[in-house]
């Protein structure tokens, strides 16, 4: 019996490593005209950061990834804008130094009357 707990393990562990998959890395640039406007994704209402800025996203399953985001800044109309971001990276340092521009011009808010 103990053979056949060992050929066992040697074929159950690799298949485990295997099923566990790895994560799939995709990235976006956003770069807002002008600059400085704040970055929210509205799937959780986390800030990503302010433009120009670099986001990354990690995931097991390796499809694309909706997302969308708002872009706010003082004097300026809110933005939101939806994208899919390709996740093929096997890296984060990889996803980011391949993220997808995305490039935003933001109106000037009329004054209220």
């Amino acid at each position: 019996m103990p053979l056949f707990k060992g050929l066992l393990a040697s074929v159950v562990l690799p298949g485990a490593v295997l099923l566990g998959g790895c994560a799939h890395y995709g990235a976006a640039q956003f770069v807002t005209d002008p600059p400085g406007a704040e970055v929210i994704n509205l799937r959780d209402d986390t800030t990503l950061g302010t433009t120009p800025v670099k986001v990354y996203w990690k995931e097991s399953d390796g499809q694309p990834k909706h997302v969308t985001v708002q872009f706010v800044k003082e004097g300026y109309r809110e933005r939101i804008t939806n994208i899919w971001v390709n996740m093929i990276y096997n890296s984060k340092d990889e996803a980011l130094a391949n993220a997808k521009p995305v490039r935003i011009t933001l109106e000037k808010k009329q004054g209220d009357k």
